[in-house]
């Protein structure tokens, strides 16, 4: 091992690493990866703590949706400046500001004392997950030379993967647990020795590169028209069913569509005129890469359905949060093997996997609804067990493919814009289908006394269930529009 650490493209040519620091350098891989363990986990606890949270704080049905996509919409809008930052103050700079805000907001998420104060720590938290995420690969580029560096990343597929697993089922263990008497704020307060443990070893351990740009101007006004825009989208989602669709909730959607254009023309001014953009503008005239973009806004929205699944064992069934979470844990396995197999298969089958796994996710799901159909209110958690392992399965062989492919049309010189643009549409994928297929399940329970809430629930997830098997048919026809094959050579 040489005493300098081979760079990523955009870093400053020169920059060096001392041989101490390198030697440490799978610890300083563990802070990294801690980094976007703690993103997952906290972007998915909803799905387990939100009856608890609103049986303690109360609220509405719709303020529980604005706690998960107030997150993921921020987390959406600032992934667009976050890698920016990083090319400005330097990656491991930026990381820590990240790491540092996203343990602050935890605490203040776990010491809310209403929904309100509740909702803006983790628009917060989301906002500092924004800056902490995209510094990740990169710093593993600084970390390693070529010949580990394929090494390292085959590390966070699978680290992803079982976070993915145990993250809920930890989050109904805590819950459960009652640890000094805290509650569903444990969930939240977990995160400060995690986030102190990371930042204390990525301060010490990670490499000091210097920023890739000297001068970079963050597009302010972009980010305001993006947030606007986003804002106007989701609010009357997430709101309207409740408030009975008043008018401006209408006007409101319909608004935020001649934002979001605005917001395109806005980047392709900036561009001819030499500035910084938030998006790269020649990537809004690629019309695979938007094909992929409108692809993963479909799937990722899709994926909501799982969040009513949790909910529906909670509110309609009265599981507790653990075995909300075990009852759930073989979609979680079979996100797992799908990915592990499309992970093997990829370079192979190309394109193919994306229909075969779109296929086995919506099979799941319409076995999931028979399972329903028969069982009513009776269903136990083994009676889903095979649809959901199935269906969890198919997720996972989408998942893993499916970036290499959206980008295999992308140029080089696009690529940290198309992965930093795909990212933030990933989000707002989430939040949509939280808003909508969420509003689904929530106008059906809503109003329901305690003696009907079971058969209310029971069809709000049937409905659920079919709206999301209908967006997974919408994305299977949009997979054809995508490049057949997977993009090789990239160093992610």
């Amino acid at each position: 091992m040489t005493a300098v650490a081979v760079l990523p493209r955009s870093a400053t040519a020169g920059t060096t690493v001392s041989t101490p620091r390198l030697r440490k350098r799978w610890l300083a891989f563990a802070a990294v990866m801690t980094a976007a363990v703690m993103d997952l986990l906290d972007s998915t606890v909803m799905n387990v703590a939100a009856p608890a949270i609103r049986g303690d704080l109360g609220g509405s049905y719709a303020s529980l949706q604005w706690m998960a996509a107030g997150y993921t919409m921020a987390l959406a809008v600032l992934l667009l400046v976050g890698g920016r930052l990083g090319d400005l103050v330097g990656r491991k700079r930026a990381l820590l500001i990240g790491v540092a805000g996203f343990t602050v907001t935890s605490f203040l998420c776990g010491l809310a004392v209403s929904p309100e104060m509740l909702i803006a720590s983790r628009v917060a938290q989301g906002a500092f997950a924004a800056v902490m995420l995209p510094q990740g690969f990169g710093l593993v580029r600084d970390l390693f030379e070529p010949d580990e560096r394929t090494k390292a990343f085959g590390f966070f597929g699978p680290i992803m993967g079982l976070a993915a697993v145990l993250g809920p089922i930890i989050g109904g263990t805590v819950l459960d647990a009652d640890l000094f008497g805290t509650g569903w704020r444990a969930i939240f307060l977990i995160n400060i020795p995690i986030g102190i443990f990371t930042f204390a070893v990525a301060a010490k351990y990670l490499p000091n590169t210097k920023p890739a740009v000297r001068k970079v101007s963050l597009d302010v006004p972009g980010l305001l028209i993006a947030s606007t825009g986003l804002f106007g989208l989701v609010y009357p989602l997430v709101q309207g069913h409740e408030l009975g669709w008043p008018l401006w909730s209408k006007l409101m959607l319909v608004a935020s569509l001649p934002v979001l254009a605005g917001f395109g023309i806005h980047q392709s001014r900036r561009s001819r005129t030499g500035a910084t953009s938030l998006i790269e503008p020649r990537l809004l005239k690629s019309r695979p890469y938007l094909s992929g973009v409108f692809f993963a806004v479909v799937f990722f929205g899709a994926m909501a359905g799982t969040f009513v699944l949790g909910m529906f064992l909670q509110i309609g069934l009265g599981y507790t949060p653990i075995r909300a979470s075990l009852a759930m844990a073989p979609w979680a396995f079979g996100a797992l093997i799908g990915s592990a197999i499309s992970g093997m298969t990829m370079q192979k089958f190309g394109r193919k996997l994306l229909h075969i796994g779109l296929a086995l996710m919506a099979t799941g799901l319409a076995a999931t609804y028979a399972v329903l159909a028969l069982t009513g209110v009776d269903v136990g958690g083994w009676d889903i067990a095979v649809p959901t392992l199935l269906g969890g399965i198919g997720m996972g062989m989408v998942f893993v493919p499916m970036f290499d492919i959206v980008l295999s049309g992308v140029r080089d010189d696009e690529v940290g814009s198309a992965s930093g643009m795909l990212g933030s549409f990933e989000q707002v994928g989430i939040a949509l289908g939280i808003a909508i297929i969420g509003s689904i399940f929530m106008g059906k329970v809503a109003h329901a006394d305690v003696a009907t809430r079971a058969l209310a629930a029971l069809d709000g997830t049937q409905t659920a269930l079919l709206a999301t098997i209908g967006g997974l048919i919408l994305a299977f026809t949009a997979g054809f529009l995508l490049p057949k094959t997977s993009r090789e050579g990239i160093e992610h």
